[in-house]
Formats: C-alpha cells, sequence, structure tokens
C-alpha cells in the first residue's frame, strides 16, 4: 500500500505542508503523545464523528482505557458505555475485537504493518495507513472523506467516489502525491493530518473557502467554477421507513427495565427499553411477562431516528409500578437499573435521551 518507486515533482505536498505549519490543528489530544494505540483510537473515532465531539470521547475513553492491553481486557460492555452516544457502535465492537487480537497475535501492540492492520476488524486500507504514516512515519498514502473532497476538486475528477473506478483512480493520485521527496519519515505526520485538516476546515463540503487555500492556484474545481459541484453526490437512494413500539417499564421501587440487543443487528450488544414490532407484539409479551394485567401505559412522542440504511419510527410507552414474572430478574441480558445507573452502559443515543429527558 506504499507509494511506489516513481517520485512526485508537483506542488502539492510542499504547499499542503507549508499551509499546515501555520494553520493546521496542532493540539488534539491524538497527537500529544501520538502513539499507534491513540492515533488508532482517534482515526476510528473520526470515522463519522467530528472532531470537537471526539475530542471530549477519546480523553474520556485513553482516561480509562489507556493502551491496547486495557482494551482488549475490559468487558465489552465497558467499551461501549464509554462509546456511548457516538453511535456506530459495530466500531466500538470491531476496536475492542482487534484489541483482543493484537494482544492474542502481536504481544498486545499494534502490528507495524499493513498487511497485519487490515487483518483487523475495522481497520480498513486509509485507516491502516493513517496509523502507519502517523505513528510510524510510514510513506503511506490516505483517502478518507476529506481526502476524497480536496482531491475531486483539486483534480477534478467526476463521478461519486464510492464507485470503484473512482476510489481506485484517487488512490493512484494519492500515492502519487505520497511520493514527493519532501516527505521523509519526520513530515508524514504532518502531511496526513494536513489533508485532513484542509477537508475539514477550509475545502468543506458547502461554501469551501477558496480564497484561504493553499492549493487554490492549481484546483480544477475552482478554476472551473465547479466547487460546488465536485465531489460529485451519491445517487439519491429512498430509505425505507420502519417502525418499532418501546415499552419504559419501571418496578415499585422506579427502576428501569433495559434488555441486551442482540449480538448481531442493528445496535447489537446495546442495552435499551424491551422492543416489539407493532401493538399484536406488545400483546404477547405482555402476555408472557406480565404477573397480571398491567395498568394503562402512557404514549409518548415517536421518535424518528436515521441509519444508514433505513428510517425507523420509535413509538414509545411508558410503564409505572409494573409486576413482572419472576423470569425477569437481572440476569446476562436483563438489568433493573436506577436511573443514575445508566450511564453504566451502551445505550442507543435516542433511547438514552429519552430517559434522560422524561424520568423524572
Amino acid at each position: 500500500m506504499k507509494a511506489g518507486p516513481v517520485e512526485s515533482s508537483d506542488g502539492f505536498a510542499p504547499r499542503l505542508l507549508a499551509w499546515f505549519e501555520g494553520h493546521g490543528r496542532h493540539d488534539l489530544p491524538w497527537q500529544h503523545p501520538r502513539t499507534p494505540y491513540r492515533v488508532w483510537l482517534s482515526e476510528i473515532m473520526l470515522q463519522q464523528t467530528q472532531v470537537v465531539t471526539a475530542t471530549v470521547y477519546f480523553e474520556r475513553f485513553v482516561s480509562s482505557l489507556p493502551d491496547v492491553p486495557a482494551l482488549a481486557a475490559a468487558p465489552l460492555d465497558d467499551v461501549l458505555a464509554l462509546w456511548s452516544g457516538l453511535g456506530y457502535y459495530a466500531r466500538a465492537r470491531n476496536l475492542h475485537a482487534a484489541a483482543r487480537l493484537c494482544v492474542e497475535r502481536h504481544e498486545g501492540h499494534l502490528p507495524r504493518d499493513m498487511d497485519a492492520l487490515v487483518a483487523l476488524p475495522g481497520i480498513g486500507r486509509s485507516t491502516a495507513a493513517a496509523v502507519l504514516s502517523q505513528a510510524w512515519g510510514e510513506r503511506c498514502a490516505i483517502l478518507d472523506g476529506n481526502v476524497k473532497r480536496v482531491l475531486a476538486r483539486y483534480h477534478g475528477i467526476d463521478g461519486w467516489p464510492g464507485r470503484p473506478v473512482v476510489e481506485k483512480r484517487m488512490w493512484t493520485i494519492a500515492e502519487h502525491h505520497v511520493a514527493h521527496p519532501c516527505l521523509d519519515a519526520a513530515a508524514m505526520p504532518d502531511y496526513t493530518q494536513a489533508q485532513m485538516d484542509l477537508g475539514a476546515t477550509i475545502c468543506t463540503r458547502a461554501n469551501p473557502a477558496c480564497v484561504l487555500c493553499p492549493l487554490q492556484a492549481d484546483c480544477i474545481a475552482r478554476i472551473e467554477g465547479r466547487t460546488g459541484s465536485l465531489p460529485t453526490p451519491r445517487p439519491a437512494k429512498a430509505l425505507p421507513q420502519r417502525s418499532a413500539q418501546v415499552m419504559w417499564l419501571e418496578d415499585p421501587q422506579g427502576r428501569v427495565l433495559l434488555q441486551r440487543r442482540p449480538s448481531t443487528g442493528v445496535w447489537a450488544s446495546l442495552w435499551s427499553l424491551p422492543q416489539v414490532d407493532d401493538a399484536a407484539g406488545a400483546r404477547a409479551w405482555w402476555a408472557a411477562n406480565a404477573r397480571a394485567t398491567p395498568p394503562g401505559g402512557t404514549e409518548l412522542e415517536p421518535i424518528d431516528h436515521a441509519f444508514s440504511h433505513y428510517r425507523l419510527r420509535l413509538y414509545p410507552s411508558r410503564w409505572r409500578g409494573v409486576d413482572l414474572a419472576d423470569h425477569l430478574r437481572d440476569n446476562d441480558d436483563l438489568r433493573w437499573l436506577r436511573y443514575d445507573q445508566l450511564r453504566t452502559l451502551g445505550i442507543p443515543a435516542p433511547v438514552r435521551r429519552l430517559l434522560e429527558s422524561s424520568c423524572n
């Protein structure tokens, strides 16, 4: 995955480095110190999260789990609790699984090898390259969303970057740029960060600040007036709509019942309110789990939540003082919790907001 022997002679890399020195972000927590573990964690968090949000979670995460062995040894529930609110929880599950494999295969360290890194759960080519370049100064090209946007505009590349043929072309260009002789081991961490910073702060999706861009003189999108159309948007696709009912159940002591989600699928392994498909499912649930016919519940406002592949509308109802069967005692998949204990578990963001906003 490293750049080939052909050296780049253009000014892309030198200008980015010069810009980064005066205008890039130098005080991000994962830069001090810039260890492989901290870089890896930051890259996973930043895949679907803005820097300002990820920073808070990152500092809390490394405070509790400071290295690969600590992450590997932690229960998954603890990892998901630290991640709770960031969304895209597969990232946290993969992070945990990868740490355990690092302990098993690599003596508790992230491997300094592209193929070995990509073999770990949740680490793709660009993430592996970001770790290698920032932690060890390896000459590796990255291609995250910010870099794709910069390259699409700078080189005038048409076509949605998610298409394999377009992405392949971008990888070729990114590797060409990373071959510039100015990019030695000392410069690679800054160059990698510079690309991400330029896309995040200057070459933004909307209203890019072209007048401040160090690449403006040669940027095809700026020259041709196409910054608004490049990169080519993803083809529009209507998301299907689904619905479900969630049951907010409190016992006579005011504790709330949480149920672990299945290990696969949406919100896998997180703790949530019991969920059924529809009213018939709710009646069946009560028949199977209640000692007596429950008192009337309170219907709450629907909650809309969008996933990458569908939209979900949740219809919550709240039931107080419920008397449930003995089999609904605390176990590996059920917990009765006080509201001040909710922070100890990973809970889907919309469900957590529901509980926190209406628990009084």
